[in-house]
Formats: C-alpha cells, sequence, structure tokens
C-alpha cells in the first residue's frame, strides 16, 4: 500500500517555495463562457458591446495552484474523481484585462494527513498582469482522497501554516436571502472554461467518487455565490468587488435552487451561508465589497 509524506513537501512546516510563473493567455471568448458558465446574465459581463464592460471577478480563480509540480513519491497522484474542492478564497488588488496574458505563480502552504488514505493540500497563488501589478491573490484548499484508498471526507481543521477560512454567522435572522436556480446543463456548459474533471459529468465517474449523480464544480457554486452577492450588495459592479472567502459544505447538483442567507457584518463586509432546501452547501463563508 502506498505512503506519503507531507513533510517531505514542506520542511521544518515552511510554506513551499513559489513556483516559477506561468503564463496564461486568455481571449474575449473565455471571458464571456466564463460568465455563461456561472450562470450569469448581467449584460456587463456576457456581452461584449455593453457599456461597463467588464471581466467577472472571480474569473481568475480557476488558475489556483497553477505552476505547481507535487512529488509523487511525497503525495501520489489522486483519481480525478476523489480530488474535490473544499474551500476558496480570491482577493481582488485591481482589475484583470479584458483579454491578453498574465502571469500565475504558486506555492504549497499545507499539506494534512485526513486518514484512510486522504489528504488536504493547500496552495495559494498570485496573479500579476503584463505591467507586473498583482491582480488578484488566492488561496485554494481541496482534498485529495484515495491516495492510499478511498477515504471519507471528514471535515478539515486548520493547522500550522494553515490559511483556512473562518467566517462565523450571527444568531440571529438574515439582513438578506438571494437565489439562483442552477440550470440542468450548468455543469456541461461551466467545464467549457477547462475543468474537465468527468466527476461532473459522466454518471459512471461520479459513483466511483461516491456520489449518485454528477454534481456541480464546486468552482462554479464559487460563481454562483460571487454573482449573488455582486448584484445584492454592490448592484453589479465589478470594480466594487473586494474578496470572497467560503468553503464547501456539501455539493450542489445542477438543477437545484441555491439559497444565500447573507447577515451584514460592518461596512463593506457580509457573511453568508448557502442552501440547497434545507442542506448546507457553503459554510464560513464572507464577501467584501468596496
Amino acid at each position: 500500500m502506498a505512503t506519503y509524506h507531507p513533510r517531505a513537501l514542506l520542511p521544518d512546516d515552511q510554506p513551499g517555495a513559489w513556483s516559477d510563473p506561468v503564463r496564461i493567455t486568455y481571449d474575449q471568448r473565455d471571458v464571456l463562457l466564463y460568465a455563461v458558465g456561472i450562470g450569469c446574465s448581467d449584460l456587463r459581463f456576457i456581452f461584449e458591446r455593453q457599456p461597463g464592460f467588464a471581466v467577472f471577478p472571480t474569473f481568475a480563480i480557476r488558475w489556483g495552484g497553477a505552476g505547481i509540480v507535487l512529488d509523487a513519491n511525497a503525495l501520489p497522484p489522486s483519481p480525478g474523481p476523489f480530488v474535490i474542492d473544499a474551500e476558496r478564497s480570491l482577493e481582488m488588488l485591481a482589475p484583470l484585462p479584458l483579454a491578453g496574458s498574465v502571469q500565475v505563480r504558486s506555492r504549497l502552504l499545507a499539506v494534512h494527513p485526513r486518514g484512510k488514505g486522504s489528504a488536504f493540500l493547500e496552495f495559494e497563488s498570485e496573479v500579476t498582469d503584463a505591467t507586473g501589478q498583482a491582480c488578484v491573490r488566492m488561496v485554494s484548499g481541496s482534498f485529495r482522497r484515495g491516495v492510499a484508498q478511498l477515504g471519507d471526507i471528514a471535515p478539515f481543521e486548520g493547522a500550522g501554516q494553515s490559511r483556512s477560512i473562518r467566517s462565523v454567522k450571527p444568531e440571529r435572522a438574515p439582513d438578506l436571502e438571494v437565489k439562483a436556480q442552477i440550470g440542468t446543463n450548468q455543469a456541461q456548459l461551466y467545464r467549457l472554461s477547462g475543468d474537465y474533471n468527468p466527476l461532473h459529468i459522466d454518471p459512471q465517474a461520479a459513483r466511483f467518487g461516491g456520489f449518485d449523480a454528477p454534481i456541480l464544480h464546486g468552482l462554479c457554486t464559487y460563481g454562483h455565490c460571487a454573482q449573488l452577492l455582486l448584484g445584492a450588495l454592490c448592484d453589479g459592479d465589478a470594480a466594487r468587488f473586494s474578496a470572497l472567502r467560503l468553503r464547501f459544505a456539501s455539493p450542489v447538483f445542477p438543477g437545484d435552487t441555491l439559497r444565500l442567507l447573507v447577515w451584514h457584518d460592518g461596512p463593506g463586509r457580509a457573511v453568508f451561508e448557502g442552501l440547497v432546501q434545507d442542506r448546507t452547501v457553503v459554510s464560513s463563508a464572507s464577501f467584501s465589497h468596496r
């Protein structure tokens, strides 16, 4: 049976070194396809001739971990259906160009053994434009199951260099509720932005991963949360987006109705949770805006 040694990845409990920068080039079609893939209907993000046309603020979330090469001797690869997004954080520092090239560098923050052949990995990534301006910073956390054998997905508790997400909802009625109907073909659309994990389209792969049917991409759920909050709290103005942090508590399925319960938490900040019926799907979540 295979074993893995997280200390081999992070000696002396220090974050890993930054990777070499990866150049990523995208065009207008990529920008439009991403916005449609997260169910956006605001013309400022899906129609290139609309006044105020902009890249949707979470467009870069797909590049989390770009440039990282894991040591297969320290952490053997996990099959696609066994790799699941657990939590994400994106901070917008400057607008992304409407098209062109950016540089992305990443580093491994921590590896946490989870038992039963599972591990939790955290990466930090930074996106810079052609002038060297930092546009986006991200932290990505994912479960890798089946490193040795199929393991349960246990709740993550931070340790060491963890930058895990911590937002607690108030013990009072929410200040706002917003919702979105997830299209039955939403996962099929979102995967065209480049996430081809078969877990999200192939029923057999979904069953192999422990689900009854293909689930929505976690990053598609992330995008839905972003557009709901941006619309409700910022009048849909991309320039007012600051940061979105959340944990994926359970999967969303195509066809579900996603509800966000939102609490104001001081100037420019809200905490929220996401529900499908009475099931929590997004937790420990916060949204910051300008």
